[in-house]
Parts: C-alpha cells; structure tokens; sequence
C-alpha cells in the first residue's frame, strides 16, 4: 500500500546515516555524564554516590517531558510522511507552551523538596548533605532540558539530526569547559563541587535553547511568537498526547521500578550504591546503538506510515533488529573483556572492581534484550500502537525488575548480581512480548488508521485553508 502523498513528502536517508549523528549525541551526553562522575569520585566515593542518585531523580523527572517530545516527534514525522508541512508546523510551534509548563512546574517541584525525594530514595547519611544542594540547583538545568528535548524532537523528525548533534556538540562542550573551574575552583573562584556541576549544566543548556532557536529560524523557517510560549492549543496536542502520554507512561514505570531497585541498592550500603552507579554508567554506554538504532527507526517508520507503506516500514524494523542486535551485544562483550583496565578510572577498591566485573558479564546476556525494547518499541509508537508497550510492560517492570531484585539480591542474598540478574529477565520478558507483537503484526490496524486519518485530513487542507 502506497499513498500519492508519498511524492510530497521529505526524502528518506538511509538507517545508518540517520542512526550515526544519533548515536554520535547521546555517546557525548554520556561521555558528559560519565566525566561528572569521575569528578565527583576524585572528591568522594559518598560524592560519586550523590551524583548518581540526582542524576537518577533528574532522568525520573525528564521523563515527564518525554510526554511532549515523544509524542511531538511521531506526530510531526507523520505528517511530513503524508506531506502536511503546515500541520507539522503548527505541531512544533503547539509544543512550546506545553514544554513551558510543565518544565516550570516540575523545576519547581524539584528544588522544593529535594531533601524529601533523596530521603525516598534512601540516601545514605554521608550522601545526603551533598546531593540535597546539588538536586536543589539543577532543577533550573532541568528546564531547559525541557526545552532542548522538544525542540531537538522537532529538528530530528525534520530529519535535520546533524544539526542538532552540532548543536549537542556545542552545549556539552560548555558544560565542560565550565564545569571543570567551577567544581574545583580557579582564581577568585571558590571550589563549588557537585554544585559548580549544577551550575556549568544549566548555563550550558540555556545556551543550547538560543542555539536551537537559531537552528528553527535557519534550518525550518519557524520563528516562534511571544504566545507560543504560553498559550496551549489543546487541539493541536491532542494527537500529541495520545502518542505521548503511554509513551510516557512506559517510561515512567521502567523508572520507578529503576528506582526502587536503587533503593534496594542504597540500603545495601555506601561500596554497593558506588559499585551500581560505576556498572550503570558503562551500561549506559553499552546501549547507545541500540537506542540511536530505535529512535531512528522511530523517525523514519513514523515517515512511512505517514506515507502509508507499511510493508516497507516492517522491513525496516527488521533490518533495525538485525543490525543492533550484531552491535550491541559485541559492545557488551568488549566492554566486559575491558573492564579490569578501565574501572581503576573511578576506583581502586578491589571488592568493588571484582562486583562491577561480574555486573557487566551479566550484562552481555541482558542486552540482546534490551535491544529488543528499544528498536520495537519506538517502531511501535510511531505506528500509533502506542498503549500496547505499557499495558505489557508494566507488569513486568513491576514484578520482574522491581520485584525480582528484592527477591534475588535481598532474599536470597545475591546482593547486586541477584539486581543485575533482575535487570536481565526483566529486558527478555518484555523484549520478547514486543517482538511478537510486531512480528504478528498487531499494530498494522493503528498504522492504517493513522494514515487514513493523515490523508483525509490533507484532503480536507485546501477547503480548510480557504
């Protein structure tokens, strides 16, 4: 099935040229996120604990704004499938004032009670008095974020993923370039710690909001207006919304039973939240091809479904499948050969070195699974299948990963293999249930709805636009 709309809309890059600037992004967000961490554990091993602990609070908290994002990028990729340039427009410009308030309302919540949500996730004593300050001046940090989340959101469905990889490029740099003076100290300038981290972050990111905006006005020709800011077009988020709220939904249960887990951890001790937060960073790095890998497949299925060929978006699926199954699996496997040599960068305690070996050796039979998640997941999503990923996730979340962790690291006293061995079953189950889904082509009915509902509404746009 083809639409004649398929002539209009944007050409289509190949998945490895738009899975590579993707890629490219988040390995330098973590490669940031990874040197705030070495900082922070030249100060302490109860610093580095701190910071992993906010920086778990602070991705808790941005997956509120994953309502917008998420749902901002699908609907706009879309529509530029189905050759509507001007709803896509009117799409992005509706998603400033929904970033607006909610990004205000959450940086609010989190710098009021920080010492409440730290206390929640079981800080230790020495830990507290160092992330309490930390959380409480990166909710400003966190608010821009909202905002560089959306409108690289728009950027990355323009298919302009480059420029917003320049862009990340730029803003980290920054945070870096400040973050290192700040945290230390240097002249006149007293040593700030994690706090200097906070603030670098926040004046990096503002920056990265001015550059977005120059990037809008260049690259897509939208200036936004002083209400765009403000005033919510509920009209225009409702498509939105309905992708973005279960997309959302998903990732906030996977969090709170991330977080549970980590509560789990913290009351293990001080060496054991050190320990997890060390083998959760390289974790981290480990899937970073397998997520590009998704939310290209995401972008470009969105595009095809908009277009209405729906045998080409399950091919590409499976070609995404393929291909990050190969590489993240192999990346697990040399980041577990390695990590003798590069685990002294955070620590010399042997105890901790030998736990996090074990972690990640664990963690090559968990990524296959994982890979799973990521690609099919947002394939789904951009189908307009978005409600099926919760519902057969949660329960999963819940009772495998939050509930096998208390079961195998506290009851049978496995302590963070048995979390790890949690995290593990957790990835297959659900990887697993995606996979089927997709494979017996439950969402096919959500994409022909989709693309019925984008090409009446083009059809209708000439009448409309009089």
């Amino acid at each position: 099935m083809t639409s004649p709309s398929a002539a209009t809309a944007l050409p289509r890059p190949a998945l490895l040229t738009l899975t590579w600037p993707l890629f490219a992004e988040l390995l330098l967000g973590m490669a940031v996120g990874l040197t705030g961490l070495w900082l922070a554990s030249r100060i302490s091993d109860a610093a580095s604990g701190a910071f992993a602990l906010v920086n778990h609070l602070h991705a808790a908290f941005f997956i509120l704004f994953r309502v917008v994002s998420m749902g901002v990028s699908v609907v706009i990729t879309q529509s530029l499938g189905a050759g509507r340039r001007a709803a896509a427009d009117e799409t992005a410009r509706a998603s400033l004032a929904a970033t607006s308030w909610m990004a205000g309302a959450t940086a609010t919540v989190v710098a009021l009670s920080a010492p409440s949500l730290l206390r929640w996730m079981n800080a230790p004593a020495a830990v507290l008095p160092l992330a309490v300050p930390f959380l409480t001046t990166a909710a400003a940090a966190l608010a821009l974020d909202a905002y560089n989340a959306t409108m690289a959101s728009v950027m990355r469905a323009h298919l302009h993923a480059r420029d917003t990889l320049i862009n990340m490029l730029a803003m980290h740099s920054l945070h870096l370039l400040l973050c290192l003076p700040l945290m230390s100290g240097w002249g006149p300038l007293p040593a700030l710690g994690l706090v200097g981290y906070a603030i670098a972050m926040t004046l990096s990111r503002a920056f990265g909001l001015a550059f977005h905006l120059w990037l809008w006005r260049v690259r897509l020709q939208l200036v936004p207006l002083r209400r765009d800011w403000w005033a919510v077009q509920w009209q225009r988020l409702r498509p939105v919304l309905h992708i973005g709220l279960p997309g959302a939904a998903e990732n906030v249960a996977y969090r709170l039973a991330l977080m549970v887990s980590i509560a789990i951890v913290a009351r293990m001790g001080t060496a054991q939240l050190a320990t997890h937060s060390y083998t959760m960073q390289v974790m981290y790095f480990i899937l970073l091809f397998g997520l590009a890998v998704g939310f290209a497949s995401e972008i470009l299925v969105g595009h095809l479904v908009g277009a209405g060929q729906l045998h080409e978006a399950h091919r590409l699926v499976r070609k995404s499948l393929r291909m990050g199954l190969m590489v993240s699996t192999g990346i697990a496997l040399l980041a577990a050969l390695a990590a003798p040599w590069y685990l002294r960068l955070f620590t010399n305690d042997p105890d901790i070195i030998a736990t996090a070996r074990q972690l990640l050796w664990i963690t090559v039979l968990l990524e296959p699974g994982r890979t799973f998640n990521l690609v099919v997941i947002n394939a789904l999503r951009a189908t307009g299948d978005a409600r099926f990923p919760v519902a057969a996730g949660a329960a999963s979340m819940a009772l495998v990963l939050a509930g096998g962790a208390w079961l195998l690291g506290v009851h049978f006293g496995l302590g963070l293999a048995g979390v790890w061995i949690a995290y593990a079953a957790d990835e297959w189950v659900r990887g697993l249930t995606m996979a089927a889904r997709w494979q017996l082509r439950g969402w096919v009915p959500h994409a022909r709805a989709t693309h019925r509902r984008l090409r009446q509404a083009r059809l209708l746009q000439p009448a409309s636009a009089g």
